[in-house]
């Protein structure tokens, strides 16, 4: 099954870390997703920009609306994504806590629908 890990953080606790901090952070999310890929269960990672280089569209009656920032104030915010093929929610639940961002924030696991 495909399981979409999405990390979930608080930008000002990176905004705290030092450099050093930020790049030891880095190399072990780039080591954990080549670790991953060689499991066999990367499909595809991402890391997203700030919230602030958001915009959220809407469409309603047929009109377009385009407003800056994501549509929620939240501490929090999507950080990026790790899409992942496993067994079960169990393997996907072990390869989530191994993110890691999930020691400064939350990952969500959700399945991915399949259809037909």
């Amino acid at each position: 099954m495909k399981y979409l890990c999405q990390v979930w953080f608080d930008g000002a606790i990176l905004d705290a870390m030092t450099q050093e901090e930020k790049a030891e952070l880095d190399a072990n999310s780039l080591s954990y997703d080549r670790d991953l890929v060689g499991s066999g269960h990367m499909i595809v990672a991402q890391a997203l920009q700030s919230p602030k280089s958001a915009v959220t569209v809407r469409v309603r009656h047929g009109e377009m609306s385009v407003t800056d920032g994501p549509f929620a104030e939240t501490k929090e915010a999507l950080g990026g994504f790790i899409l992942v093929e496993t067994k079960d929610l169990n393997d996907a639940i072990r390869i989530a806590a191994g993110i890691p961002l999930a020691k400064l924030g939350a990952i969500e696991v959700r399945p991915i629908h399949e259809f037909g």
